[in-house]
């Protein structure tokens, strides 16, 4: 029997009391004015969660879509992240962000990793960059600065009123649990942003999260470029079975789970499509949760922080 196709409309709850609309799109690797037609595309499509970084290189076409949509800005939640290089001065970081995207705040604003780029090895001027040391590794400072001093600055910025809510992004259980029990920790963060699909499903994290009330946020959820987990055998079939597409399969196995997902495409259609959603049965989600039992864990987003390791 073909399976019910719906818009997904739900909203989940932070623990600020703000709602975040559970399927967001997602804007990496959004190239040239890609990000500027997907944004537009979807907001016009009934999204009304858009997410983008600094680093991303495309907040203005994220604002300017958002102009161009006619969809008030109050009904929009708007993530960005904070990068790397400015890990010592966040809220300067986040007024530079406002001004490429010409909004007055944000809704969510993201540590993006748990780890510093020293911002004295920029060569070229560019603090949206990944500065390299002279040997080619990636310029992480570990000795003058840590995760924990860049949280304290980012706590205070929801009373600036320029972020609504603030949280992270790529952290692990022992990151989390190292900036809860840090002595200036004030805030629990609001969300943790992380990697998540069928061949990498982070129950642990997921658990962790959800008892400390931090709303858990998949990114790359249909397995990152050319999204290889849609010509996954298990979900082929329950797609053909119900009458769906795999990428419809994929997402409701996310939204199932209970968390915010956020998938990206710069194809119209596919930004639509990736709305959909309907309720898969115990057997077809209990399917898909076994593809990593059956194949092992896959991460597929794994940059080299050495020294740091991000996912310890």
């Amino acid at each position: 029997m073909p399976a019910t196709l719906q818009d997904s409309t739900r909203t989940l709850s932070l623990n600020t009391g703000a709602q975040i609309p559970q399927v967001g799109l997602g804007t990496w690797q959004s190239k040239d004015n890609d990000a500027y037609k997907s944004v537009l595309a979807a907001l016009k499509d009934g999204y009304r969660h858009i997410d983008t970084a600094a680093i991303y290189r495309n907040e203005d076409q994220v604002g300017q879509a958002i102009r161009d949509s006619g969809v008030p800005r109050e009904k929009i939640f708007v993530t960005t992240k904070l990068w790397c290089t400015q890990h010592h001065e966040p809220a300067k970081a986040l007024d530079q962000s406002l001004r490429r995207l010409g909004l007055d705040y944000v809704d969510l604003y993201l540590m993006h990793w748990p780890v510093r780029l020293d911002p004295d090895y920029i060569k070229d001027g560019n603090i949206l960059s990944v500065p390299t040391k002279q040997d080619g590794s990636r310029a992480v400072d570990i000795t003058n600065w840590n995760f924990i001093k860049t949280w304290e600055l980012m706590q205070e910025l929801p009373k600036t009123g320029k972020a609504k809510a603030v949280g992270v992004s790529n952290f692990s259980i022992n990151n989390l649990k190292d900036l809860l029990a840090s002595k200036g920790n004030k805030l629990t963060p609001a969300a943790n942003q992380v990697e998540i699909h069928p061949l990498l499903p982070q129950n642990e994290l997921i658990d962790f999260c959800r008892g400390k009330g931090i709303m858990i946020e998949g990114y790359s959820p249909l397995g990152s470029t050319d999204a290889p987990l849609l010509k996954e055998p298990v979900i082929l079939e329950i797609a053909k079975k119900n009458n769906v597409q795999p990428a419809h399969v994929v997402i409701s196995w996310h939204a199932q789970r209970g968390y915010v997902v956020l998938p990206k495409s710069v194809n119209p259609d596919r930004v639509k499509a990736n709305r959909k959603i309907f309720t898969l049965s115990d057997e077809d989600f209990e399917a898909i949760n076994g593809i990593s039992k059956a194949k092992g864990e896959k991460r597929v987003v794994h940059p080299n922080w050495s020294p740091f390791e991000a996912f310890k």
